[in-house]
């Protein structure tokens, strides 16, 4: 009788074998991960560092700054005309008790009057104008009475063509003393005109 040969069957894995396996390959997935991201610079990372953070917050501050510059813009305009008006209107006040009187006189004088020595320019600071071109008209009284006098001031462009008027006047200036009216065109502001005493009248 053949004497039979038993072969050892396959080894079987039990389940703690077989879950201790599955434990180290794990593992070991793992610290490959781990290990590939430390030494490689090109593995894209899920989240924001904290300095990626940091920069993304100082971007959203930032922001509403830079979306609101374009409002100063017309918030300077409104300003500029306010203050164009303001100016403007002063100056009408000062000059409507005497302005009906100087145009009259300046109506009835030949030429440019007996009093254009009397009389200087100096710009306003457009700042202070709101842009408007104007001027002050120092009158100084050099005769011996208390006198009044009327002016003509033009504006001119850079041709010399004369692009506005403004009459002023000072009323009462004693001997030695001097006024300041102001003459100011209504022209658009931003324009640059130079202001020219035309006429000049002592009364």
């Amino acid at each position: 009788m053949r004497e039979l040969h038993t072969h050892p069957s396959p080894r079987r894995w039990t389940a703690p074998r077989a879950v201790a396996l599955v434990a180290m390959l794990a593992a070991g997935g793992v610290l490959a991960a781990c290990s590939s991201s430390s030494t490689n610079p090109s593995i894209v990372r899920s989240g924001p560092t904290p300095t990626e953070t940091s920069s993304a917050s100082a971007s959203a501050s930032a922001s509403p700054s830079a979306t609101g510059s374009p409002s100063a813009a017309p918030s300077a305009v409104e300003s500029a005309l306010a203050a164009a008006a303001s100016f403007a209107a002063s100056v009408s006040a000062q000059q409507a008790m005497v302005h009906d009187k100087a145009v009259s006189v300046l109506a009835q004088a030949p030429n440019g009057g007996n009093a254009l020595g009397a009389t200087t320019l100096t710009a306003v600071p457009l700042a202070d104008s709101g842009g408007l071109p104007a001027a002050f008209v120092t009158i100084e009284n050099n005769g011996i009475d208390t006198a009044s006098y009327a002016v003509q001031v033009d504006f001119t462009d850079t041709s010399g063509k004369t692009v506005d008027s403004a009459v002023v006047g000072a009323e009462n200036i004693p001997s030695g003393d001097q006024a300041t009216p102001v003459a100011l065109s209504h022209q658009p502001a931003g324009q640059r005109l130079l202001p020219v005493v035309v006429k000049a009248v002592r009364y």
